[in-house]
């Protein structure tokens, strides 16, 4: 008898619990948002001076060690003479170039001319030791490997801004009317890309983008201009596959919607963007518009 008294207050017990917890005020579910690594390891174009004073000049074991890395000590040319203190953080990038150097579409050498220098996120690092001449700093961030010559920048924050849940993706979305430009080359110089690629578009802060910003991206059927190589009149006939009883333009068919991103970096003419969602591989060479 006193066994079943006691799994009945249980039970009463248990229920209210569960009661008290389903009235209970639930918390609103977190925002996505672009991860750290992303926000500071994609890269970003400029068009003007990154100021390259403080570089990294050495570090230990540097008799047989040409890259550094995580965990690794850096040694850097500023010390007590410049006002350089212990726990100071600078991020590490480098400017880079395409070591193929082929073009991948028509328009690319020359719009990635007018955006700016391309410029590796290596890392970041914090001094642990000031000399009167030098510092030594240790590698608490590595995005890619670190080397003698690399450029050290005072850091900051990068903002991390939220995403758009991709189940509203827009497959047939209508051309926005704003400023229309190109994916133009990704990071580390690569022409292909799907979710989370990083990709600069030549669209900046004197067009108006701001971090945050979504770009849509698009296609044009019959293009021969980007992506990959393409047959002649492809969008209306292939040789033994069937043919259109008329002949079709790029610009007289609807465009496909392929995919969009977020804008995590901005430069002048330039932007860092990260591709949030694609319903197919995106190309260097295809289109964006400001969403």
């Amino acid at each position: 008898m006193r066994a079943r008294i006691v799994v009945l207050s249980l039970s009463v017990f248990l229920g209210g619990a569960v009661s008290s917890a389903q009235n209970a005020p639930q918390d609103a579910p977190a925002i996505p948002q672009i991860d750290f690594s992303s926000v500071n390891c994609s890269g970003f174009v400029a068009d003007q001076h990154v100021p390259d004073e403080i570089r990294i000049v050495s570090g230990e074991q540097s008799n047989y060690k040409i890259a550094f890395a995580r965990g690794d000590y850096v040694h850097i040319n500023r010390g007590q003479d410049k006002g350089v203190r212990v726990g100071d953080r600078f991020s590490v990038v480098r400017p880079d170039k395409d070591p193929a150097d082929v073009p991948w579409f028509k328009w690319q050498a020359k719009l990635m001319k007018a955006m700016g220098t391309p410029y590796v996120d290596a890392g970041q690092v914090r001094v642990v030791n000031v000399q009167p001449k030098v510092s030594v700093a240790q590698v608490i961030f590595s995005c890619d490997y670190m080397q003698r010559g690399d450029i050290l920048q005072p850091y900051q924050d990068r903002p991390a801004p939220p995403y758009k849940d991709p189940a509203a993706f827009d497959h047939f979305a209508p051309v926005s009317g704003k400023p229309v430009a190109m994916l133009v080359v990704g990071k580390d110089y690569s022409q292909s890309y799907g979710k989370l690629s990083p990709v600069y578009v030549n669209l900046g802060s004197n067009q108006g983008v701001k971090v945050g910003d979504y770009f849509r991206i698009f296609r044009y059927q019959g293009s021969l201009a980007e992506t990959v190589p393409q047959a002649k009149g492809y969008q209306y006939a292939v040789y033994g596959f069937g043919s259109a009883p008329t002949r079709y333009e790029w610009n007289e068919l609807p465009r496909e919607v392929l995919g969009e991103g977020i804008v995590i970096n901005v430069s002048r003419n330039s932007s860092t963007m990260v591709i949030t969602f694609s319903s197919a591989e995106v190309y260097a060479g295809d289109y964006v518009e400001v969403e």
